[in-house]
């Protein structure tokens, strides 16, 4: 593990400090626990995170171990640049409770994973680009809002003439994801640009509401 004498990775208000004291305090053996602070996934634009109480040698190799104040913080090693310069607040909005602030966001690619990175640079303001968009808007997406379905277009590549949707809502994660992409919304932009040879859907559907993409875990 790696050990960080003056702990850069993440800070504590003095609120959060207290509460997180005051948890420890109510479990057993809190000598020998840390609190844990990770990276999970993506949330629209920004990170989710996972923060509990683990014993503090079970902190695994590449992990930033430190401490803030009487809080000892471990951060896993897939974490620590992702959560580098955070701070832990507490909030007494909607009854209280703490709040990661974090300066750190997702790239483009960790936003859109199965997008090329040189893909996303040529962004969606081309012709083309702007016709997908107006289908997706105008045709598709009126028709998959009844379940609280939605479909963007993330990215076009002009020069092969492939599109990279992304669902969300009600289609993110949903087992008939996979018809709507074929048989409506690849119907309606191939209808309406002759010339794209492939419309590929980009969406996380492990993290939508009902994944059927099985974690590996």
């Amino acid at each position: 593990m790696t050990s960080h004498t003056t702990f850069d990775v993440l800070s504590l208000t003095d609120e959060a400090r207290n509460v997180v004291l005051d948890a420890l305090a109510n479990e057993e053996l809190n000598a020998t626990l840390a609190l844990w602070v990770e990276v999970t996934g993506i949330m629209g634009t920004g990170y989710s995170y996972d923060l509990y109480f683990s014993d503090i040698a079970d902190a695994p190799e590449g992990a930033a171990v430190g401490r803030d104040g009487d809080v000892t913080i471990v951060v896993p090693g897939s974490s620590v640049e992702r959560l580098r310069g955070s701070r832990l607040e507490f909030a007494s909005d909607g009854g209280g409770g703490l709040v990661l602030v974090n300066p750190n966001h997702p790239s483009s690619e960790e936003i859109n994973p199965g997008v090329p990175a040189e893909i996303l640079a040529m962004g969606i303001e081309s012709e083309l680009a702007r016709l997908a968009i107006s289908v997706l808007d105008n045709e598709v997406n009126p028709s998959i809002a009844s379940h609280g379905g939605r479909a963007d277009l993330v990215a076009l590549d002009d020069s092969h003439k492939v599109a990279y949707i992304k669902m969300s809502g009600g289609c993110q994660g949903c087992s008939m994801s996979r018809m709507t992409l074929s048989q409506g919304i690849e119907t309606a932009l191939r209808n309406a640009i002759p010339e794209l040879s492939d419309v590929r859907d980009v969406t996380d559907h492990a993290s939508g509401v009902n994944p059927f993409y099985a974690d590996a875990h």
